[in-house]
């Protein structure tokens, strides 16, 4: 019988905090245990504490996670919430993403303060935007405007955006819906026109290899559809070496059994994309996703993804 607390492990930020509460409330509908049978523990990670460059200069993904998954090797944690966009494709040895929670909208969410839409931006103007892939998708449909890199958390992008800063950013909807800002966007952009990130909108839980009391906790509470979908997406991110130094965009819908991808890759001046669609059983998730980014990669060719580099 469990005595203690289940030690849930989180990122310090309003948005990460909600995500792990919302996992707490699952478990505790799911079990009909008591609230105080959870724990949340809260750590500062590299990325939350290096505001002033972009992901891309400091390592990429991982540095939103590593402080989350030390811990949870040595066993101080019993699982770890993460946004599912936030994860390396490879994991430490002995870790694995054994649940994912229903998933959020996946769309990007446009904020603009001199226009409402990204195509009625005046010329020029300045948009702030921490993401490479959104960064590429601005510039590939306006290549006027200028685009710099802008963190920090969502608060603190939406007070620089209202300081005059920027004249518009984006966000990932589904975090402003779940900090109950989703009247904030200004528009919401097509996927089809700007796709999101692989796993955008979707929560992860990540807990270890073997740990059978903790995963058979998990497991009521992890959405079939969103770990099937976000399973095809993160193959096809892995099959291109993807991380937070690469534009790249792709998501895939479920549709009862069947699950239709899209992807796409981009040269970071946005003046060069290439696009992928792929149909296949929900079962085959992972290689459909595989083979996506593969067959994508054959198109793009070489001295296209030499311009990562």
């Amino acid at each position: 019988m469990q005595t203690k607390p289940f030690r849930i492990g989180t990122r310090g930020s309003p948005l990460a905090l909600a995500q792990a509460h919302e996992t707490l409330d699952r478990l505790v509908a799911a079990h009909g245990m008591a609230s105080e049978m959870f724990e949340i523990v809260v750590l500062s990670t590299m990325g939350d504490r290096i505001t002033d460059r972009s992901l891309s200069e400091i390592g990429g993904k991982g540095l939103f996670t590593q402080e989350l998954e030390d811990l949870l090797i040595t066993e101080g944690l019993d699982f770890a919430v993460h946004s599912s966009k936030d994860m390396p494709t490879k994991l430490p040895t002995g870790l694995f993403l054994s649940a994912y929670l229903p998933r959020e909208d996946i769309r990007d969410a446009f904020i603009g303060r001199t226009a409402k839409k990204l195509l009625d931006l005046p010329k020029n103007a300045v948009v702030g935007s921490s993401s490479l892939r959104r960064q590429a998708l601005i510039r590939r449909l306006r290549p006027d405007i200028e685009v710099i890199t802008y963190r920090g958390l969502v608060d603190t992008r939406l007070r620089k955006l209202a300081e005059g800063q920027v004249d518009a950013t984006l966000l990932a909807f589904a975090g402003l819906k779940r900090l109950g800002k989703e009247t904030v966007p200004t528009e919401i952009m097509d996927p089809d026109a700007f796709p999101p990130a692989p796993a955008q909108g979707a929560i992860c839980i990540e807990s270890r290899i073997g740990d059978d009391r903790v995963n058979r906790l998990l497991e009521p509470i992890n959405h079939v559809r969103t770990h099937e979908t976000v399973t095809c997406e993160r193959a096809f991110l892995a099959a291109l070496d993807g991380s937070c130094r690469t534009p790249i965009a792709g998501y895939a819908l479920s549709d009862g059994d069947t699950l239709r991808f899209s992807g796409m890759v981009l040269t970071p001046d946005g003046t060069m994309h290439h696009r992928i669609s792929a149909e296949g059983k929900a079962r085959d998730a992972l290689e459909l996703g595989r083979k996506a980014g593969e067959d994508i990669r054959i198109i793009a060719g070489t001295d296209f993804f030499s311009s990562w580099t």
